[in-house]
């Protein structure tokens, strides 16, 4: 269900002088050998925070990072993200020893002008993921205002993003997810024809609730990635070693044929890019499905179905993009995924873009600039555009 601004309070709403506030960030960014490779998503972060320094808040940041799994992971400490912090908002940053620190209500309560606190990431207790009450309980005690700026993780119900909100006084979204929904919500409920939405990946099963309930508002749907593969199967053919999900292929047949019915125009590949082995480094090909090779795997759509979606985007008056075309990391197989990225961007589209190799492509083509909205949520834009209430998003209303 679409979030009307107007049902949730944004950080610009509340009055946050010498109030403890807590904020929500997603900071969950890669890294290598303890150093961050793409700061995306803490640079989105940033206007809110500031934003909170300046109305005189003494503020602690907390995100979770990678997959600790309940336990402390030195490799996934905030430390780096710390870093990062500290020439980006001019603070000291001070990180603590745990998400929970015994001392983090005095640390709250002696906080002067030039710092800001980072809690150690969220997912080192066992109890974040479990959306534990007592850990909120424990949290909130510290703290006056709550602040979620977090959408990549809105569709995930766990301490930070969900329990937390009911446990603080006040509570309020950031100014980030404030963008996320502004953007897209005008693309939900106000698009322009032609509405063309792109989707791409590897499962049918992940984007089932995207394509059903995106089927009342587009005129034309885009399919590509290995998601294509099981299409292929539902209309007949035999993709060879190709990656194809049995158990969705009937649903694979349902979406075509309610295509059909809605007079929305499912576009499908009509040629791959076929290889021996899943690599960069292997001999590959184009092949019609028709007389696709037994002994080949399909890792990107082909010349004609790129120069076909090109055409169909160019048109395009609004765009959603989820999902590469082809094994993205891949240099041998980005063509497709680069293609459209290409063709969204020449287009004089409102275009929307969410999901990892989706956006990848993009900046690696710098053309962020171009698109109209590139979001920081995969899988909470996806559930959003399918309907969904997202907890965070609940917990902010309630």
């Amino acid at each position: 269900m679409v979030t009307k601004l107007d049902e949730i309070k944004f950080i610009d709403e509340v009055d946050l002088r010498n109030k403890r506030v807590f904020i929500r960030c997603d900071f969950n960014v890669p890294l290598k050998d303890g150093k961050i490779t793409d700061a995306t998503r803490i640079e989105a972060a940033l206007p809110t925070i500031l934003y909170a320094l300046e109305q005189g808040a003494k503020v602690a940041l907390a995100s979770h990072l990678g997959r600790p799994k309940g336990k402390v992971v030195p490799a996934l400490s905030m430390k780096a993200i710390g870093e990062y912090l500290v020439p980006a908002l001019k603070k000291e940053v001070i990180l603590t020893d745990s998400p929970d620190s015994e001392g983090l209500t005095k640390l709250m309560d002696n906080l002067n002008d030039g710092q800001v606190v980072l809690l150690e990431n969220l997912r080192f207790s066992p109890f974040e993921k479990k959306n534990d009450k007592l850990f909120a309980t424990r949290l909130a005690k510290s703290f006056d205002v709550y602040v979620n700026d977090a959408f990549g993780t809105a569709h995930r119900a766990q301490v930070s993003t969900e329990a937390l909100a009911h446990e603080i006084k006040e509570k309020c979204a950031g100014l980030l997810i404030k963008k996320e929904l502004e953007k897209f919500n005008q693309m939900l409920e106000a698009p322009e024809a032609p509405f063309v939405a792109i989707l791409g990946g590897a499962k049918v099963s992940d984007k089932i609730g995207v394509i059903t309930n995106l089927m009342d508002k587009v005129d034309s749907i885009i399919i590509g990635g290995a998601m294509a593969n099981t299409f292929m199967v539902a209309k007949g053919y035999n993709m060879g070693k190709s990656l194809v999900e049995d158990d969705a292929v009937e649903v694979a047949k349902q979406i075509i044929e309610k295509a059909e019915r809605k007079g929305v125009t499912l576009n499908l590949p009509v040629d791959f890019v076929g290889a021996s082995e899943f690599k960069n480094d292997t001999d590959f090909a184009n092949y019609k499905p028709e007389n696709f090779p037994a002994d080949k795997m399909a890792l990107d759509i082909g010349e004609e179905t790129r120069e076909n979606y090109r055409k169909i985007v160019l048109y395009a008056k609004t765009i959603f993009w989820n999902g590469p075309m082809g094994v993205f990391e891949f240099e041998n197989f980005a063509k497709g995924t680069l293609a459209v990225a290409v063709a969204v961007t020449k287009s004089e589209s409102y275009s929307v873009v969410g999901g990892g190799d989706s956006v990848a492509a993009i900046k690696y083509l710098k053309l962020e600039d171009k698109i109209s909205h590139v979001s920081t949520g995969g899988g909470a834009s996806l559930e959003y555009i399918e309907g969904k209430d997202l907890p965070a998003l609940m917990a902010l209303k309630s």
